[in-house]
């Protein structure tokens, strides 16, 4: 790969590949044509979800922002496999995914989708523990005497 070349999304028969990451979640992401399905680790969404999230409208909010942003809701069908971290991890590894595998259908859903801050990798993790604290910076509280 040369220096400042994209690397695009993977064409795998009439599916499109991306990969989605979020604190230890991966999510491989498969976007084709459809009606706008979404299966989860081989469940719809809202089955695997569902044991999380109290509000079906987040998930729906979450998972379809990078459909709503380029004008697609309902066009694509996508079949994901999500392994690590918690269900927010995953939920927003899935959604990148999505974000990416959409730059693979056409290069002009950039634009929308770098305006809504979908193509941008959120690469905040959690702080290790050190030896000597309760967490990762508090401290035993201090005595006097």
């Amino acid at each position: 790969m040369e220096v400042g070349e994209r690397r695009l999304p993977k064409r795998v028969g009439n599916a499109i590949h991306a990969v989605g990451r979020r604190k230890r979640a991966t999510a491989r992401v498969y976007l084709s044509e459809g009606e706008g399905t979404l299966v989860i680790n081989g469940h719809p969404a809202e089955d695997y979800f569902s044991s999380y999230l109290d509000a079906p409208e987040h998930l729906e909010k979450t998972l379809k922002q990078p459909f709503y942003a380029t004008g697609t809701n309902g066009k694509f069908d996508v079949k994901a496999r999500v392994a690590g971290g918690g269900y927010t991890g995953q939920l927003e590894a899935v959604r990148l995914g999505i974000a990416r595998a959409l730059l693979g259908v056409t290069e002009e859903y950039r634009t929308p989708l770098r305006q809504a801050g979908l193509l941008t990798r959120d690469s905040r993790e959690v702080e290790r523990k050190k030896y000597g604290r309760r967490k990762a910076r508090k401290s035993e509280q201090y005595s006097k005497r």
